[in-house]
């Protein structure tokens, strides 16, 4: 297993000081855990996906342009989900929450402004959990093992049959 980056293990000192490190029971008080390592799952999701999120988040997870920056009405482009985004930050239940709920609900601010629909009621929590499982199954070890770390598991636990390439690494063939 790589070692950490200091980028990495500042962004991790940060979220363990504001005390967010672990995954908790978040805004409806259930603990999602995604299956990342079942492909059958993560196959699924990625039907889901094509279908209902890679309009804005890209075919191959890449985002829009500029995503960091909001545009002239204050909404940020969707962000990319590959390894160059930073959904793999988050834990597992934070993003099942983030997708169903919307943000604004996860954060608390009803006022948020975001294009990102809530999907409660559009996806079951089964295909929420299937998308973002497929997403999970894209990245690169390292970001896998830094986010086992952000849902409070040991990061190497994780995968336990060898994981030789993503679905993603095999549609972009």
């Amino acid at each position: 297993m790589k070692t950490l980056s200091i980028s990495h293990l500042l962004v991790l000192l940060c979220l363990v000081s504001a005390g967010l490190y672990a995954a908790d029971k978040g805004t409806d008080g259930v603990l999602v855990a995604l299956q990342a390592d079942d492909l059958k799952v993560v196959q699924a999701g990625e039907v889901v996906y094509q279908a209902n999120c890679a309009a804005c988040h890209g075919k191959y997870l890449e985002g829009q342009p500029n995503w960091r920056q909001r545009d002239a009405n204050g909404y940020l482009p969707a962000p990319p989900h590959d390894a160059e985004g930073h959904t793999w930050h988050h834990a597992d239940d934070l993003l099942f929450e983030i997708t169903k709920y919307g943000p604004g609900a996860v954060i608390g601010d009803k006022n948020y402004k975001t294009l990102m629909p809530a999907y409660q009621g559009l996806l079951s929590d089964d295909e929420i959990i299937a998308v973002l499982s497929f997403i999970k199954n894209t990245w690169p070890e390292e970001e896998r093992a830094w986010q086992e770390q952000v849902n409070g598991n040991d990061p190497n636990t994780f995968g336990t049959v060898e994981k030789k390439s993503s679905l993603l690494d095999q549609l972009k063939k």
